[in-house]
């Protein structure tokens, strides 16, 4: 079974700082592209950054400057550093992972569509 776990979610102002972390566990041998979303109450869920198992990124043009989304492949991580965060990045911030290789049994598997349960990101004065 593959789980992600999201982290560092907290209460920051206007501003300032925060680093997301993203641990996907299980008996991993690939991950595709890795990505960070996030919801606000009432509305669909956004994607905010994406990055591929080789590197390449991609961003909301709402963060481009002050987000950046990395990964650690050997520890299965995705991190996503905010900077100068606005109000409006109040959020519910969702890891996700499109595919994931991964042995169960005697054999390898491939699944799809894995999300972590949320990290709540609040900025406020």
């Amino acid at each position: 079974q593959v789980q992600l776990v999201e982290s560092g979610g907290g209460l920051v102002q206007p501003g300032g700082s925060l680093r997301l972390s993203c641990a996907a566990s299980g008996s991993i041998f690939q991950i595709d592209t890795m990505e960070w979303y996030r919801q606000t109450p009432g509305k669909q869920r956004d994607r905010v950054a994406s990055i591929t198992s080789g590197g390449r990124t991609n961003y909301a043009d709402s963060v481009k400057a002050r987000f950046t989304i990395s990964r650690n492949n050997a520890m299965n991580t995705v991190y996503l550093q905010m900077n100068s965060l606005k109000p409006e990045d109040t959020a519910v911030y969702y890891c996700h992972v499109d595919r994931v290789g991964y042995y169960e049994g005697l054999g390898a598997h491939y699944g799809r569509e894995y999300w972590g349960k949320g990290t709540l990101v609040t900025v406020s004065s």
